[in-house]
């Protein structure tokens, strides 16, 4: 079997279908489930700049253009310690990423947003809404632009675009943006 190739996706995305199996999303914190059973997701997000919806196995090779012309910008997105995403990053390694992302997003575990300029032909970045274990938070957010929209001030764009939407759409009292709203040494320090 070739590996690392496009023409292997339809494989690869059966054994990413067949292996991932997810209970119902729970709170890392308290046991709770992440966002409440009633909860309409909210499924995009849309400005003049920038879409956010789903991230899903068939962005795959966007994606990967996009963290790969950008592997040392995005280095310590999700925290100082992170080693993601590594130089030696495969289509296929980015394809199993993303399926495990998009079962998480179905399951209501944990929200992966893929980031697209308006007409969706190239990704600009993702955004993560994930469980925390910090106690007295209810979320953390992560999000990322790829080096060429970062010199164009996306990232700020979209940080504060995701932070009111958060605020307005999503059922959280508090939410973490680490690295951004709060410095990585006093996140670590938080306790559990």
């Amino acid at each position: 079997m070739k590996t690392g190739k496009i023409g292997n996706i339809g494989f690869h995305v059966l054994l990413v279908a067949l292996c991932v199996v997810i209970p119902s999303g729970l709170n890392a914190q308290s046991g709770r489930p992440f966002v409440p059973k009633d909860f309409q997701v909210p499924d995009k997000l849309e400005t003049e700049r920038f879409r956010l919806r789903m991230l899903t196995v068939n962005d795959v090779v966007k994606d990967y253009d996009a963290v790969m012309t950008s592997v040392e910008h995005l280095r310590g997105v999700f925290g100082p310690q992170s080693t993601w995403p590594k130089p030696e990053l495969t289509l296929e390694q980015d394809l199993i990423d993303l399926g495990w992302h998009q079962k998480e997003f179905q399951t209501r575990r944990s929200f992966a947003y893929t980031v697209m300029d308006p007409p969706e032909s190239e990704c600009l970045g993702c955004v993560y809404i994930v469980p925390t274990r910090k106690r007295g938070y209810d979320a953390e957010v992560y999000l990322w632009v790829r080096a060429s929209e970062f010199k164009k001030g996306l990232d700020a764009a979209l940080y504060d675009a995701v932070k009111s939407w958060v605020e307005k759409r999503w059922p959280f009292k508090k939410v973490a943006y680490p690295g951004r709203d709060i410095g990585w040494e006093a996140w670590e320090s938080l306790p559990e």
